[in-house]
């Protein structure tokens, strides 16, 4: 069982298509936010690599239990810390297509959650954005319900998710405190809507919300958002990481959601005699 008070660190960095130059930087922001103390840390979507193609993505993709995933683990274990490592591409036997997994390793290394993005990114804006998931990832076909972790009861999102409340709604009634969206928002998408859109699932549900981010130019063709921040439930950003690579702290204080649903019991006042109720899983 968590305490009422937590400290949790995210990173931020730019990945490319090297996973070894990546898993590198991530160790050693791992390495600071344990000098700092946090408990847990949180990681983009993305963070094994970003390619430069969908046939590249495809190439370097793992399975859930291969090396690469063995490497952040081991880094878990060597750390005694928790990592939330935000969306893994993991190869799906026998297909031409990966999952975008976030898992979840506990401070002795062991994989205790995964959730594979519901919502696959297909945007075409002219001008300033094309992306089709779709092409070469497959959609999770379930919401995994809240892990318990020594921060507190944890609903995993990927990136895309932030956009359908009815995810983060469905994961606030089976108990979550915090949800977490590991992203690489696309820069117009971040400019207009990213820390609205993490404001509001954070106010809708009364949970802390933690989004870890890309950030910067990963190659020719793409180039992500960063502003990795924390909100607390009652929708207000306590922690937000600079321009660049790096961490950034937040304390997550489960006494303080307890608080906000007292003095704002939204959840008694729902009519759902008025609208279709978000069912648990």
């Amino acid at each position: 069982m968590s305490q009422e008070r937590s400290l949790v660190a995210l990173t931020q960095f730019t990945a490319t298509s090297d996973p070894e130059r990546n898993f590198g930087v991530i160790r050693d922001l791992v390495e600071q936010a344990k000098a700092c103390r946090a408990e847990m840390v949180f990681v983009p979507e993305a963070f094994d690599y970003i390619g430069e193609s969908g046939r590249e993505s495809l190439a370097l993709s793992e399975s859930i239990d291969g090396p690469r995933m063995t490497k952040y683990t081991q880094l878990a274990r060597d750390n005694q810390i928790w990592l939330s490592l935000g969306g893994f591409h993991e190869k799906v036997s026998g297909k031409e297509l990966m999952y975008n997994t976030h898992v979840v390793v506990d401070c002795n290394g062991s994989i205790i959650s995964k959730y594979s993005k519901a919502h696959l990114f297909d945007v075409d804006i002219k001008g300033k954005v094309s992306l089709k998931e779709s092409d070469y990832f497959m959609p999770g076909s379930a919401i995994v319900p809240p892990v318990e972790t020594p921060v507190g009861k944890i609903g995993l999102g990927i990136c895309y998710d932030v956009r359908f409340p009815e995810l983060s709604l469905s994961l606030a009634k089976q108990g979550a405190e915090i949800l977490t969206y590991p992203s690489a928002f696309t820069v117009a998408t971040g400019l207009a809507h990213w820390e609205v859109l993490l404001r509001a699932r954070a106010i809708e549900t009364q949970c802390y919300v933690i989004a870890a981010a890309q950030t910067g130019k990963h190659n020719e063709k793409r180039q992500s958002y960063g502003h990795s921040m924390v909100v607390d439930p009652w929708g207000c950003v306590i922690a937000q990481c600079r321009e660049g690579t790096g961490i950034c702290l937040a304390l997550i204080d489960r006494a303080y959601i307890k608080q906000v649903k007292s003095q704002m019991p939204v959840s008694d006042h729902r009519r759902n005699d008025l609208y279709t109720e978000v069912k648990a899983i």
